[in-house]
């Protein structure tokens, strides 16, 4: 009658595998996220913006500016173009090459959103190389003009 340890054979078997289940639930979340985030960190205006104190970029010999007035008129360098024409306009001045890049302007009156809208018809016609265009000031200061002659004088500069 003497204690003696029996075996059973009931012990529990240690399992030494790796749970993956969490870990493969933690990046399907981080996926969804991901899939979620990227097409708004997307731009659909591709858009070369000079920053304001960098250095002039070299022009091109004959360059196409087009120009947005205060009154929401469009001109083709110094000529004015009729509403609805400026892709004949522009296909006549580059003749034919969409590769081209193409200079925009605009008054600081004209509001943003039509600003926008000169540019989607750009995109539209099959122009992509956009450059906005805009005063040099060396001074790191915003020229502001007082009377509209010496508006006029920084726009025959360029």
């Amino acid at each position: 009658m003497a204690g003696g340890i029996r075996d059973s054979g009931d012990d529990l078997v240690e399992n030494h595998e790796i749970n993956v289940t969490p870990f493969i639930d933690v990046m399907l979340v981080l996926l969804i996220i991901f899939m979620v985030a990227a097409p708004l960190a997307t731009v659909d205006v591709n858009v070369d913006l000079p920053v304001s104190n960098a250095t002039p970029a070299q022009r091109p010999d004959q360059p196409v500016y087009v120009t947005v007035k205060p009154d929401l008129t469009l001109a083709l360098d110094n000529t004015d173009i009729a509403p609805g024409g400026l892709a004949a306009a522009l296909a006549e001045a580059t003749e034919g090459d969409r590769e081209q890049r193409i200079f925009l302007r605009a008054d600081r009156e004209v509001a943003y959103g039509d600003l926008m809208e000169v540019m989607n018809t750009l995109r539209d016609t099959g122009y992509l190389k956009i450059a906005l265009v805009g005063l040099e000031s060396t001074s790191g200061a915003v020229p502001v003009p007082t009377d509209p002659a010496s508006a006029a004088a920084p726009e025959a500069a360029q």
